[in-house]
């Protein structure tokens, strides 16, 4: 059964056209209104007939991943297969479902996204600052989640086989607009396949809920702690490999040459005794070694990146 989430807020003027735009490959449509001030549910529930559609109701207010994972819940218990998130404003093009769903109906991958970036045409049509943004935290996203090999991390139009959705901790999983930075955080966490798939993204005058301030204050805290996170299980909990051996001895030979370094360098200003060549060369050499096991380690760490679906190995 293929459903498709649409999380609600909001969109009341959009929300009856994106539905009858929705085709005949879909089976169910979980219309989550987020504790919306202007009861989108409600009004789907009273202007709406497409027997495919079931609305839930928030009881407050949680954000784009909280009302998205409400409907994964819903669709995971009436026994979907592949679960489509949309959203409610009309900037996603629905005729696009069918290529979503065939790579993971195909078993080429496990979660396949939305990339705004691909048609270099289509990028004159997005905002400066948006365009900007999504540059910025698709790079970070990269090194956070593992995944080099995508982009435009922020997009919420995506594809997830109902198998590996089962099995991530949606609970843990951030309700606001980390939710789907998050999703490929933990997505990585489980070596599920990400797809890239090309889109175009229309773009209106509808007021965004996205606050630029904030995004800028929390996002980096965030990106940080699930770098570490991905850092440990992948080569520390759950494999131990030639990147890691190149990990732990760089670190420490780097702080060891630095600090071995910075301790001659004041010891020679406190006494006006120039340090040997010698020690110099220990303190150079450690840096340059250090730097060189990172860079290796960087090299694997991109080559890294999973390749197999997982879903079909998963109940």
């Amino acid at each position: 059964m293929i459903s498709v989430i649409i999380p609600c807020y909001k969109v009341e003027k959009t929300i009856l056209e994106v539905i009858r735009k929705i085709g005949p490959e879909v089976d169910r449509i979980y219309v989550v209104d987020d504790k919306c001030p202007s009861n989108t549910g409600t009004y789907v529930e009273q202007k709406c007939d497409d027997e495919r559609v079931r609305v839930l109701h928030n009881p407050e207010n949680l954000g784009v991943g909280g009302a998205t994972k409400h409907g994964f819940k819903k669709a995971i218990e009436d026994g979907c297969t592949i679960a489509i998130k949309i959203d409610g404003d009309d900037q996603m093009d629905t005729s696009l479902i069918p290529r979503f769903i065939s790579p993971i109906q195909s078993n080429q991958a496990d979660y396949v996204k939305g990339n705004r970036f691909f048609e270099l045409e289509s990028l004159e049509e997005m905002p400066f600052i948006r365009l900007l943004g999504n540059s910025i935290l698709s790079f970070i996203n990269k090194v956070s989640s593992g995944y080099y090999n995508v982009m435009d991390p922020t997009n919420g139009y995506f594809a997830i086989d109902a198998r590996i959705l089962k099995v991530l901790p949606l609970d843990k999983i951030a309700n606001r607009y980390f939710f789907e930075s998050d999703m490929l955080f933990r997505l990585g966490s489980y070596r599920a396949v990400v797809f890239d798939l090309p889109i175009k993204s229309l773009y209106q005058d509808e007021e965004s809920n996205l606050s630029i301030a904030k995004t800028s204050l929390t996002f980096p805290a965030l990106y940080l702690k699930c770098f570490l996170k991905r850092i440990f299980y992948t080569y520390f909990l759950r494999d131990f490999n030639i990147g890691t051996l190149a990990l732990v001895t760089s670190i420490p030979l780097l702080l060891f040459s630095i600090i071995h370094g910075l301790f001659y360098w004041m010891n020679s200003l406190a006494t006006g005794v120039e340090a040997s060549a010698g020690t110099v060369m220990i303190s150079a050499l450690g840096i340059i070694v250090s730097l060189q096991l990172l860079l290796f380690f960087v090299q694997f760490d991109i080559s890294n990146s999973p390749k197999r679906p997982v879903s079909s190995s998963l109940l």
